[in-house]
């Protein structure tokens, strides 16, 4: 069984920077496809980044823009989202997520078993 924890989480003013984490355990994670989903209140879950086992990204049109940069350190079992100059727009809930396989389905959220609980980000001044 798999078990993620996020963490990194909390209020930033807009232009802020936040680098949040997820820790996988259970397992080691190192070819499975990790991602980022994000959920605001009254919104559906949305999909942020992924990445694949060696470290291939994903990103949304959103994180396209340049704003958020995914990455993961397999030898910590651990997977990190930087995100810069964030906007009131960024105020979601981020959760993480792991699957088993790589491929254009790793943007959808259904295609995930596993999931971290989330940590609540917070952009206002």
């Amino acid at each position: 069984q798999v078990q993620l924890v996020e963490s990194g989480g909390g209020l930033v003013q807009p232009g802020g920077s936040l680098r949040l984490s997820c820790a996988a355990s259970g397992r080691t994670l190192v070819r499975y496809a990790m991602g980022w989903f994000r959920q605001a209140p009254g919104k559906e879950r949305e999909f942020v980044a992924a990445i694949s086992g060696s470290g291939n990204p994903l990103y949304s049109t959103d994180s396209e823009k340049g704003r958020f940069t995914i990455s993961r350190d397999n030898a910590k079992n651990t997977m990190y989202l930087q995100m810069n100059s964030l906007e009131p727009e960024d105020t979601a809930i981020y959760h993480c997520a792991a699957k088993s396989t790589w491929g254009p389905d790793s943007m959808l959220p259904e295609e995930y078993p596993y999931w971290g609980q989330g940590t609540q980000v917070t952009v206002s001044s």
